[in-house]
This record gives C-alpha cells, sequence and structure tokens, in this order.
C-alpha cells in the first residue's frame, strides 16, 4: 500500500512538473496560473467512464486535477522536496515505476512471439479437466420480448408446436438478434436475467421445454423456455472455458519468458563481474540465515 501511495505521489511531481501556464489548446481550468486544456483531460479519462458519463467524466476529472494541483503548490510551499525522507522516497517510487514500465515493455515485446492455439488449449483442458467444475447450476434458455400480448401469444404456441426458434424470434420478437445469440449460450442460475425478477424465478421453477407464462413487464411482454440444465459438479463444455483458458497460458508463456529474460539478465552481469556482494551483516545474523537455509532445506 506504501508503495502504491508513493507511486501517485511521484506520479503527482511528475505531473507538476511537466505542467506548464503556456499549453496550447482549450484551457478547462487554471489553479494559481497551472493550466489544465479539454484536450490534456479528455486524453486521460479512461474510455468507459466516457461512455457511462462524459459530461461526468470531464467534471469529476477537473476537480481532481485542481485538488491535486492544490496539494502540489502546497508541497512546494511547504518545501517538503528538500526533505532527505521524502527525496529517498520518491526515487523509490521512480524505481519502482521504471521497474513496472520495463515489465510492460518486455511484455508487450512478447504479444506476437507469445501464441497458443486451440488445439493448445484443448489439450490443457483435458489434462486438467478436474479443476474446471460447475459451483452452481448453469441453464440455457429461450427469452421472448414482444410488443403485444397477441404477439407473445402467437410465439408461445408456434414453439410448442416446434416450429424453428429463430423464425420465431424474427417475427415475434423486438430484439431478435439479441434473443438469438443469448439462447446459444449457457448462464449461470443465479444471474440469468437477474434484472427480470419473475422471469428469473421462472426458470428456477420450469422444467426442460417447458415455457413460463406471459408477463407483462413495462408494456413489453415476456416469456422463458428452458432448453438444458447443467448441474453443480459437472464438467462444463470447453467452449465456455476455450478463450479464458488461451489467455491464461498466454499470461503464463509470458510470465515465465519475462522471468527467463531477467535471469539472463543476472547470468550476463554475473559473467562480466559485474556484481558484487559483500559479507557485512554481523556474525549472528549468519548463523540465523544459515539456520534457516537448512530448516528450509
Amino acid at each position: 500500500m506504501k508503495i502504491l501511495l508513493w507511486l501517485s505521489f511521484f506520479s503527482l511531481l511528475l505531473l507538476s512538473c511537466n505542467t506548464s501556464p503556456k499549453t496550447e489548446g482549450r484551457i478547462y481550468a487554471e489553479v494559481n496560473g497551472v493550466t489544465l486544456t479539454l484536450e490534456e483531460a479528455k486524453a486521460n479519462i479512461p474510455l468507459s467512464d466516457f461512455r457511462q458519463d462524459s459530461v461526468q467524466a470531464y467534471q469529476r476529472y477537473k476537480n481532481k486535477w485542481v485538488e491535486n494541483q492544490l496539494i502540489l503548490q502546497e508541497v512546494a510551499r511547504l518545501k517538503l522536496l528538500n526533505s532527505d525522507e521524502v527525496i529517498r522516497k520518491v526515487e523509490r517510487a521512480k524505481e519502482e515505476m521504471l521497474i513496472l514500465s520495463f515489465q510492460e515493455a518486455i511484455l508487450s515485446s512478447l504479444k506476437d512471439d507469445v501464441q497458443v492455439s486451440t488445439e493448445e488449449a484443448r489439450n490443457y483442458y483435458q489434462s486438467n479437466k478436474d479443476k474446471f467444475l460447475l459451483d452452481e447450476n448453469y441453464i440455457r434458455f429461450r427469452h421472448i420480448i414482444a410488443p403485444t400480448l397477441a404477439d407473445a401469444e402467437n410465439a408461445k404456441q408456434d414453439l410448442l408446436r416446434g416450429r424453428d426458434w429463430q423464425q420465431v424470434a424474427n417475427e415475434y420478437s423486438m430484439e431478435p438478434d439479441l434473443v438469438i445469440k443469448n439462447s446459444a449460450r449457457f448462464w449461470p442460475q443465479s444471474t440469468a436475467l437477474s434484472e427480470f425478477e419473475t422471469l428469473n424465478r421462472y426458470l428456477r421453477l420450469i422444467g426442460v421445454m417447458e415455457i413460463s407464462l406471459i408477463e407483462n413487464i413495462n408494456g413489453q411482454y415476456h416469456f422463458v423456455q428452458l432448453l438444458e440444465e447443467r448441474a453443480v459438479g459437472e464438467h462444463p463444455d470447453l467452449e465456455w472455458l476455450l478463450e479464458q483458458i488461451k489467455e491464461w497460458l498466454s499470461l503464463e508463456k509470458k510470465r515465465i519468458a519475462y522471468n527467463t529474460y531477467v535471469k539472463n539478465l543476472y547470468l550476463a552481469a554475473e559473467a562480466n563481474n559485474e556484481i558484487q556482494t559483500y559479507n557485512v551483516l554481523p556474525e549472528h545474523f549468519n548463523s540465523e540465515l544459515t539456520s534457516d537455509s537448512l530448516n528450509s532445506n
């Protein structure tokens, strides 16, 4: 936690050093001559925040920026940067930052070299199948969202008569592409259609291939049909996990490659006599270290 706090503090210091009153762009905020442009704010706001509410995202970033500038200017007034303790902590934070940047750079360079094939992921799943067991019931179902009660009733009757699901969805459902796509995958029973409490309850009660009652929810007509169930303790289909396994194996390969890279740095430095260590610990420390080493072995 302390490292994270000092990394944040060091980031603020960098921001302070790199911010100039003469910044090109539309000025969005200013604190004692230090300016923030709208373009700078946009470049530093996560895309996910923009998608939720761009106006609020700008406002939050501006408020935080003003707060940070006030803190940095107070740091300068109190001459905290002249403190030996602060200087040491900033240097440590800088080293941590550089190491993290180094890790990111190496892992990024390995992106094209580290590939995980579908066959490799399948083999891993088969070899470690007992590690992949469902921790709750999973279900696959159909969900119709019809604009009128008549459409919902017609859709229900067509499904009971065995009419093709895609044809029924395209003819009667308000969001055919979405419901067809969702019906092809399994969902945790506890969260399936959790935004519709009544429909979620039906999915827990009806049997396979049964269809629920039609419900009027906010002026739209819904019903569900249960297609398949997978119980707790069963093995999930590989297709559910394939992308996750590939991602995990890719990360593991990158971790091994990174550790190998660092180890090679050490071996090269050792071969060139660039590393020197000195036995300067008190004698009783050496005894404790030897004892601990023997115990661990």
